[in-house]
């Protein structure tokens, strides 16, 4: 599953949407996501790739839009 993919699943699972978001649309902005929705997010993010993502990251801009989340995590997965 390509890193995409892993972060469309999380975000399906704490969403209620129907189809993919595009990689540059603004989760917050559209309502896919809000700062409830946030943390669930950063969880799954967790759960599916395996990092650790400290509280101090938990800002919606870090993960506004599918390519932030993507950018964000390889900074994470070395």
């Amino acid at each position: 599953m390509s890193k995409q993919a892993g972060i469309l699943k999380v975000i399906h699972a704490v969403a209620d949407i129907d189809g993919d978001p595009a990689p540059d649309e603004s989760l917050f902005d559209s309502g896919t996501l809000d700062s409830f929705t946030l943390p669930d997010l950063v969880t799954g993010l967790e759960e599916e790739f395996g990092v650790s993502i400290p509280d101090s990251d938990l800002v919606p801009e870090r993960f506004d839009t599918i390519h932030k989340i993507e950018a964000y995590l390889d900074s994470k997965i070395v």
